[in-house]
């Protein structure tokens, strides 16, 4: 028996790995951060700015970067909102918005990025993550590269991280004014949410539905529901996490938020959607019966990109739908994948599971 549900588990695991993979190029939205490249004279020895990243090392930026290289997809979206476009020399295969990076060299995955590719396009200036392994960031520094991290975690860690990265660019005005029109919105939503008369209703984010997976405390997903004036109605569980269909059900959310696409099939794209709709366990619960379970675009509301604050919207405007102005909510079915730091962290919360199991 035992062996039987390991098996199943990995199964399970297996498939939300693959629901990641088939992220490349799904994303659709337009987010109001990106602007039109600003152009920006040769490389200027004598301007030399000094930053500290968010893995804590300073990091010295000798003249403006042409050639920038960014290997993940929250710091492309950035990049991008900068109006970097005609700077970015090549990102990894997983940085598929805006559309726009199509047409960009490719240097290897998030997690696989190829150092001979990164060498070959010579770039001045790389934005890393931890995810892309520390044995590749020390391999990029030990070759004399410039490599600055960022590693948001939070809203206001988004916010920081485009400041860091418009001082690092050269586009610290484009900074300012992108973080000025974020902070509105952020401010219109959460002044929605303290002035509605709903009394911050329980809402459940579901990253998988087999077994299930759902967004606990201290990830974004969290954050947006509390922001946007709801109650986590798994915030006691830290990170993401599998549940029982029980505790679920004793849960009873008010709102249930589903991660768009399995990205396996495109007829399968509701796959999580149509479970909690049709699993007849599940037809109790109050957000079944009145028709409150809504997808959400995953890489929309997993990366530390500007476009977390369209997520906050987009959940401000389900869970105050009387108010004008609060959201643009998106039909049901419009699919995306989950985005690359939640799949990292649910590999890492899988792996300790089975650790336990075992003991």
């Amino acid at each position: 028996m035992m062996r039987n549900r390991l098996l199943a588990l990995a199964l399970a695991a297996f498939i939300v790995s693959i629901v990641v993979v088939g992220a490349a190029g799904a994303s659709h939205s337009d987010s109001d951060g990106v602007r039109e490249p600003t152009p920006v004279p040769a490389a200027d020895g004598a301007r030399t700015v000094t930053v500290t990243d968010d893995a804590g090392k300073t990091v010295t930026i000798r003249g403006i970067p042409q050639r920038i290289v960014s290997l993940a997809p929250s710091n492309t979206e950035i990049l991008y909102a900068l109006g970097l476009e005609d700077r970015i020399a090549a990102v990894t295969e997983r940085c598929d918005y805006p559309p726009a990076t199509d047409g960009k060299p490719k240097v290897g995955g998030f997690s696989t990025v190829n150092i001979e590719r990164v060498i070959a396009i010579e770039p001045d200036l790389i934005f890393a993550a931890p995810a892309n392994t520390e044995e590749v960031i020390d391999r990029l520094r030990s070759l004399g590269m410039t490599v600055v991290i960022l590693d948001p975690q939070t809203i206001d860690d988004v916010l920081h991280d485009i400041e860091l990265a418009g001082r690092a660019t050269g586009q610290e005005e484009e900074a300012l004014m992108l973080i000025d029109g974020l902070r509105k919105r952020i401010e219109n939503v959460t002044e929605i949410a303290a002035e509605s008369r709903a009394a911050h209703p329980s809402v459940a984010h579901v990253i998988w539905h087999d077994p299930l997976w759902i967004s606990g405390a201290r990830t974004f997903q969290d954050e947006v529901i509390r922001m946007a004036g709801g109650t986590n109605a798994f915030g006691s569980i830290d990170g993401w996490s599998i549940v029982s269909l029980e505790e679920f059900i004793t849960t009873n959310p008010d709102y249930i938020l589903v991660s768009s696409g399995s990205g396996m099939d495109r007829d399968e794209y509701d796959a999580i959607y149509n479970y909690i709709v049709h699993e007849p366990r599940l037809q109790r619960l109050d957000a079944v019966r009145e028709g409150r379970i809504y997808v959400i675009d995953a890489d929309v509301v997993s990366r530390g990109s500007p476009r977390i604050v369209d997520a906050l919207e987009e959940v401000a405007g389900y869970l105050h739908p009387d108010t004008a102005g609060a959201g643009t909510p998106e039909a049901a079915g419009t699919a995306q994948s989950p985005g690359f730091g939640a799949i990292m962290l649910i590999g890492a919360l899988f792996i300790v599971f089975l650790i336990r199991t075992r003991e």
